[in-house]
């Protein structure tokens, strides 16, 4: 494989686990909040980061590479954080709504990151940037319903 399919995979299986870290905190958020508006939009970002994480493992493949099948060490220790912090506060949406925030943030730049790269072209590209519109839209969805709870 030549150093810029290479750097191409490591950024996707980069993705991907940004991908899969989203898909398992909004599960757990999902599983953790009683309000049930709340439980479904965790529920549709989860399916949502689970969808791009098959997109993109797929495109790994298509570069003769073996995508990333987890998450990261640092996106398991965020979990932990929200466990933690779910449990001290009691489920409270508006703690868990920070982290959820604080985890779209780190999305958002990991995805701006992988659209700078000049080996991201053409379908791939295109993928990207539907990807991207669709992590920025959860995070503004996150923080524009944090605000809401914020002023409860």
């Amino acid at each position: 494989m030549s150093t810029t399919i290479d750097a191409v995979a490591t950024r996707l299986n980069e993705l991907i686990e940004t991908c899969k870290d989203g898909e398992e905190g909004y599960r757990l958020a999902a599983e953790t909040v009683k309000n049930a508006d709340l439980k479904k939009m965790f529920s549709n970002l989860s399916m949502q980061r689970r969808q791009f994480a098959g997109e993109l493992q797929d495109m790994v493949r298509a570069l003769d590479a073996a995508p990333e099948q987890s998450g990261t060490t640092a996106g398991a220790m965020h979990r932990g954080w929200m466990r933690l912090r779910a449990a001290l506060t009691h489920g409270e949406e508006k703690a868990i709504l920070t982290e959820c925030e604080r985890g779209e943030e780190a999305a958002v730049a990991q995805y701006q990151a992988a659209l700078h790269d000049e080996g991201i072209a053409g379908e791939l590209r295109e993928m990207l940037e539907l990807q991207a519109m669709g992590v920025k839209g959860a995070y503004e969805q996150v923080c524009e319903v944090c605000r809401h709870f914020g002023g409860q």
